[in-house]
């Protein structure tokens, strides 16, 4: 059962002592089996307050508040990382009952992006270049923050996991099946230096003024990967010019050649995004999520020319 205004409201005065919330709105989880709301106090802050759940969805939820805590540390003067874009800040937690614990996080304004709609030009040249920011974080502090990092390989593995796990489910067409194991097959493209990746990026979380990336949030999957993972979204619902553009502009910001397979990786990443999303609802053993998944995986399935390959 979702936490009401008010409760909302109450947990995050505990959480931010001497701040008195006047205004509160609940926001939509985005399938992360949080309590989300908007509030805004009496001296006209903003914040976002998630509690979650379950123990599972609070553990995401720590995970996202130590990506945020790196974040800040790595923008110290003393390291001189600078992010082009605002992102979240911690700024209070409360225990909770049950156990676990409600954060509360700077709100970050902006809209969010028109994927589809998207087409070359100063936002694909911002988004390009705060994409290749993120990915010239250092490794380094993310494996000592206790984030996760993974090799090339274990990369491959883990989406072979994910393919066998969402296969057993029957509710993945054969085609897509068959088109993804093809993929995780190609030797060649999992050749990639990893790097820091959101890892968890779409047009939700992207936000913009209409010419430049001005935040991003969700954090919470924040690692050591493969790039591609960054450029799903992408590849998955914007117009292909736009994410060559992206690309092109990416690896000139990274002043690196273009990855021959980092778009062929993107496409996958997308499409197996779905792929996720069904195995969320198995793991929340939620009907309305895993109907809504099958949907959109037969939607996927209709759309795949005969000839239309990853690699292309």
């Amino acid at each position: 059962m979702r936490r009401d205004p008010y409760l909302m409201a109450a947990l995050a005065s505990a959480a931010l002592p001497g701040a008195e919330p006047t205004r509160v709105r609940l926001l939509d989880d985005d399938g992360a089996d949080l309590d989300v709301a908007l509030v805004e106090d009496d001296g006209g802050a903003r914040h976002v307050i998630s509690v979650p759940r379950s123990p599972a969805a609070g553990a995401d939820l720590e995970r996202e508040a130590a990506a945020l805590g790196l974040l800040a540390r790595l923008a110290e003067p003393a390291l001189g990382v600078r992010l082009p874009f605002v992102v979240p800040a911690v700024a209070g937690w409360t225990p909770l009952p049950e156990g676990g614990r409600a954060v509360v996080t700077t709100w970050v304004p902006g809209d969010q992006v028109d994927v589809v709609g998207l087409r070359p030009g100063a936002l694909t040249t911002s988004l390009a270049r705060a994409l290749a920011v993120v990915h010239a974080l250092p490794a380094a502090a993310v494996d000592e923050a206790g984030l996760p990092v993974w090799s090339a390989s274990e990369v491959r593995g883990r989406r072979l996991s994910e393919l066998d796990r969402a296969a057993s489910t029957g509710r993945v067409p054969t085609r897509l099946l068959a088109r993804w194991e093809q993929g995780l097959e190609e030797v060649r493209w999992w050749r990639f230096s990893p790097v820091v990746v959101h890892g968890d990026l779409d047009g939700t979380r992207v936000l913009t003024d209409g010419l430049a990336v001005t935040g991003v949030t969700g954090w919470g999957s924040l690692s050591v990967g493969d790039p591609a993972d960054d450029l799903g979204w992408l590849a998955a619902a914007a117009p292909t010019e736009s994410l060559e553009a992206v690309l092109v502009e990416h690896a000139e910001a990274r002043h690196e050649p273009v990855d021959p397979a980092l778009a062929a990786r993107a496409r996958l990443a997308g499409e197996m995004a779905l792929a996720r999303y069904l195995l969320h609802g198995v793991a929340l053993e939620d009907d309305a999520v895993l109907d809504d998944a099958t949907a959109m995986l037969e939607d996927l399935d209709a759309s795949l020319d005969d000839g239309d390959e990853l690699e292309r």
